[in-house]
């Protein structure tokens, strides 16, 4: 989920239309969740191959990042590599938080309730290792980067961002601004109509730019104060205190000159304690493992490598997948363009 700032980073809507020609350095693992909770059959079934493996993950990376491509969107993914020690609460909660999904969705099955099995069912979304492998196997294929962060995916986006190897950071999480990302988009892997739950609605979902400095500026406070804030509201590293937000937080960032005053007024003023170490969390978003200076490769696609990895070895239409490659790949150059996915079949 990331730390809780949005209140007060809420950026600019920025047209997909304008992001062309620009590289973003996407949060893999967020993103490719996002397409396992969403791409699923009405019942929340998720969408699998013949051999009942899993396939959302690679339907989103594989016509998500394709339309980002016709549209001159560059893209690299970046992985999550070991999660830092104190982030085990936070892995231990969201198991839970999927049990109890499960729970829902199959009890909305029994009582017939689609909608609400589809909505259950997108909490129960797990991402194994063997879907992660997959994914960077098919982005290799599409001639898209793969970088592997030693820790934390946002953090190592954040830093490809502050060397100017990518244009911004792309997650739906706030840490990369935490992390010092001098740039983040939001809404990248989502953008277009999304339905409202329960409702016969639907809303335009849109790419969204949040600049730090920006955010740091019209708050008056620094990065040290935004990472205190994010801790005082909860982050993937510590739960925070109990009825503090990103307002009443702000309030109390302001004027402290460290974490240490920090603490002190929650433990004085609102007779509350942390309950994580907050100074190792601190740390960790000013310090966090990274690797300096990445060179983000692009590659080309590989048409007889998607043909039989996305088709022969996961089910997927070949009418569909030839369609993809020579239309929304016609702006990146294409490893034997010159023939279409029938003729390896």
């Amino acid at each position: 989920m990331g730390a809780d700032i949005g209140g007060i980073a809420e950026g600019k809507i920025i047209p997909i239309s304008e992001l062309g020609g620009k590289t973003f350095a996407v949060d893999a693992y967020n993103t490719i969740y996002q397409f396992l909770s969403s791409i699923r059959q009405p019942d929340g079934t998720p969408l699998m191959d013949f051999k009942g493996r899993v396939t959302g993950h690679l339907a989103g990376v594989f016509y998500r990042n394709a339309k980002l491509i016709a549209n001159g969107i560059r893209v690299a993914y970046v992985f999550d590599g070991k999660p830092p020690s104190f982030k085990a609460g936070t892995i231990d909660e969201r198991q839970k938080v999927k049990e109890e999904s499960e729970e829902k969705w199959r009890d909305a099955l029994k009582e017939g309730d689609m909608e609400g099995a589809r909505k259950y069912a997108q909490g129960t979304s797990r991402l194994t290792r063997e879907m992660v492998e997959e994914a960077k196997k098919l982005l290799e294929l599409m001639g898209i980067p793969v970088v592997q962060a030693p820790s934390e995916g946002e953090a190592q986006a954040a830093e490809l961002a502050r060397e100017g190897e990518v244009y911004a950071a792309a997650s739906q999480d706030m840490d990369a601004l935490l992390f010092g990302a001098p740039r983040l988009l939001r809404n990248l892997s989502i953008t277009g109509k999304r339905k409202i739950p329960r409702r016969d609605e639907y809303v335009n979902v849109e790419p969204q730019l949040i600049e730090l400095k920006e955010v740091l500026a019209a708050h008056m406070i620094s990065r040290e104060q935004l990472i205190w804030l994010g801790i005082l509201a909860g982050t993937d590293f510590n739960k925070g205190i109990r009825g503090i937000g990103v307002k009443k937080g702000l309030k109390i960032v302001l004027g402290k000159k460290n974490l240490a005053e920090v603490e002190k007024f929650v433990k004085s003023e609102l007779k509350a304690e942390f309950e994580e170490d907050i100074y190792a969390v601190e740390k960790f978003f000013l310090e966090p493992p990274v690797e300096h200076g990445v060179k983000v490769k692009f590659g080309i696609a590989d048409v007889e490598g998607l043909g039989k990895f996305l088709c022969d070895e996961h089910d997927f239409s070949h009418e569909r997948v030839d369609k993809t490659v020579h239309g929304l790949f016609a702006s990146q150059s294409v490893k034997g363009k010159q023939k279409g996915l029938e003729e390896w079949f």
